[in-house]
């Protein structure tokens, strides 16, 4: 267990070193350069949380779009200068061949394309409202925040550079597409909520 003081402020290389000393800690930073401790899940969010990933992995083997998939281990280097960790997370295959091999070592310099968060009974959802809208103004071009305790997903779209549109609120759907931006990437969510 880290016990770190909260006026502490480190710069993503100073991160990356607190990570490689502390392998069992799920870390995450802000754009302040405040570390954010993770707890856990517990057992039915892992479960839920790899069916979404295998759900994303079939999805993007079907659709043969040139897409890279991540999981929640994965953390992003993004634009603000914070390091996050979405539940899953697509990149364009273009721009993760773009990165040098050192970047794609190390917490990927870039915002991912697509990012997900599954809640978990613990999580606050303003909080990861607040982390989604965090995503959108780093350049995330669709976000999928699933709410398992009311089946319910909020889909994240950037109207432009600058400004996201409002999330648009599916209760229960039996598909979940990603649009325009993604053509034919298609999961069904009533297999995550059973966990």
């Amino acid at each position: 267990m880290l016990t770190l003081p909260r006026t502490l402020s480190l710069t993503p290389s100073q991160f990356a070193e607190v990570c490689a000393a502390n392998p069992e800690a799920v870390l995450e930073l802000d754009a302040l350069g405040h570390l954010v401790e993770m707890t856990p899940t517990g057992s039915a969010s892992g479960a839920r949380n790899q069916t979404l990933g295998a759900l994303l992995w079939l999805a993007i083997e079907q659709s043969r779009l040139p897409l890279k998939l991540f999981d929640s281990s994965t953390g992003f280097l993004l634009p603000d200068g914070s390091v996050r960790s979405p539940d899953a997370s697509v990149v364009r295959l273009e721009r993760w061949q773009a990165l040098s091999e050192a970047e794609r070592e190390g917490f990927a310099p870039l915002c991912p394309d697509l990012v997900i968060e599954l809640a978990s009974p613990s999580d606050e959802s303003q909080a990861l409202r607040k982390k989604m809208a965090a995503y959108m103004a780093n350049g995330a071009r669709l976000g999928w925040l699933l709410l398992p305790q009311s089946r319910t997903v909020e889909i994240w779209q950037t109207r432009n550079a600058e400004t996201t549109n409002p999330p648009l609120i599916l209760i229960d759907p039996s598909r979940l597409e990603a649009g325009l931006e993604f053509p034919g990437l298609v999961i069904d969510p009533r297999r995550i909520w059973k966990g």
